[in-house]
């Protein structure tokens, strides 16, 4: 005989309608959970908290399947849904998810579907991020070559690269003044051991900067960046002498380096001593201003490098233009700069190719900062090996300057060495880190 304890602490209320809209089955009373219920006023499926899935505008259906969801399941969130005992003789079995729903406990259900798009957004995120790098490196490049082509084509009419240089700084300069004075970009914090710290890597940097455009200016573009990627050999041999211990790796990965680019510029057929050195002076500049940097800078890296570049820019115009006009002469400028409209035929023209080269000079050593800040140094590092390539071959077509046999494999096989040092210094930085964080 099965009987049902009514406590009067838990009232049961019935409808008023005498036509009640849902039929009520006996066996659904069996719920004790149904008659623990506090009564609410109003239509249960304006409860807070309830949820009535498409079960509720089913017709004919029983108040076991209706309510049973709402009723049987508990309010909160919990691990799995349990309904009322039902009993069989002196034994009783607990039913769980009776009424045809899914066999997977609500919470679980919630889990497998906020779960299921993870796959999905993370998919979306890496394509994303992909495509910016894509971006990243696409501008880097493209910049890049734009700068080379247009630089040397000023150079080739104007043979004045203290000026060339000095006003591709002062441009880089009035860009980086801008942005901070629209709030394109956060403006840097100025102090005087902030100014302090930068005046040694401005200095490196004006004289790797005006060193390669005198290489420019003296040889073609192509065998300028094949000697400007010895810059690894420089960077070996500094830091050697400033306490630095390089693997056995690494010390190879400059042999080719070395030899790849004496056979270069020994096949060279625009050689010019003054090219060679200028390519060579500048890869000691910036090796010098890296260098001094992380010394100079390490109390100031809440500094991005974007801002810190811009910095160096303005510093390094200050350093530069006396001295372009004390080596050039401002009366030797005049007279150039009508030779080069003579030679272009519109002024309009050189004009162009000044501020391009200007433009495009501080907007590919920004995209530089930038990749930085977005990918590992390896990748920055096989990026810029890759830049080399791509400038020298575009610089071959755009001139079509004369390249020999020999000089094609001396060209590569340095890139191929600048390639290997990336690698192996990679994994070098890596070991440094991970005993760091032991």
């Amino acid at each position: 005989m099965l009987a049902l304890n009514l406590t009067p602490s838990s009232p049961v209320t019935l409808s008023k309608s005498t036509k009640p809209r849902y039929p009520i089955k006996p066996s659904a009373l069996l719920n004790p959970n149904l008659l623990n219920r506090t009564p609410v006023q109003g239509s249960p499926f304006n409860r807070h908290g309830s949820h009535v899935g498409p079960l509720a505008a089913t017709k004919g259906s029983t108040f076991g399947q209706i309510y049973g969801y709402l009723v049987g399941a508990s309010s909160s969130s919990s691990s799995s849904f349990r309904f009322a005992p039902q009993i069989h003789g002196s034994s009783t079995k607990t039913n769980e998810y009776p009424f045809g729903f899914c066999s997977k406990p609500r919470s679980s259900v919630a889990r497998a579907a906020s779960s299921e798009p993870e796959p999905t957004r993370e998919g979306e995120a890496n394509k994303s991020k992909t495509l910016q790098l894509a971006l990243v490196f696409g501008f880097w490049y493209f910049q890049n070559i734009v700068f080379n082509i247009y630089n040397k084509k000023a150079l080739n009419v104007f043979p004045f690269p203290w000026f060339l240089a000095s006003f591709q700084l002062f441009v880089g300069s009035v860009w980086m003044i801008a942005l901070w004075a629209l709030k394109l970009q956060p403006c840097p914090k100025i102090s005087k051991p902030f100014i302090v710290a930068l005046l040694g890597p401005a200095l490196f940097h004006t004289i790797g900067h005006i060193s390669a455009c005198v290489s420019f200016s003296k040889v073609a573009v192509s065998f300028t960046h094949v000697i400007k990627s010895a810059e690894p050999v420089f960077s070996v041999v500094f830091s050697s002498f400033l306490g630095d211990i390089y693997p056995l790796k690494v010390w190879l990965s400059i042999l080719p380096i070395v030899l790849g680019c004496s056979l270069a510029a020994i096949t060279e057929v625009s050689f010019n001593f003054g090219g060679l050195w200028g390519a060579m002076i500048s890869n000691v500049g910036f090796v010098l201003r890296n260098i001094y940097s992380k010394k100079s800078l390490q109390n100031f890296k809440e500094v991005n490098g974007l801002n810190l570049y811009g910095c160096i820019s303005i510093i390094s115009l200050v350093y530069l233009f006396p001295v372009a006009i004390l080596m050039e002469g401002g009366s030797q400028w005049i007279q150039g700069y009508h030779k080069a409209i003579e030679a272009v035929g519109k002024s309009s023209t050189f004009y162009i190719w000044v501020m391009l080269s200007g433009v495009f000079y501080h907007l590919y050593n920004q995209s530089s900062y930038q990749a930085l800040d977005e990918i590992s140094p390896l990748t920055f590092s096989v990026g810029n090996t890759m830049k080399r390539v791509v400038v020298i071959v575009s610089s071959v077509l755009v001139f079509r300057n004369p390249v020999r046999p020999l000089n094609a494999l001396g060209s590569a096989i340095a890139i191929l060495g600048t390639f290997l040092y990336s690698q192996a210094t990679a994994k070098k930085a890596k070991k440094i880190e991970g005993e760091k964080k032991i």
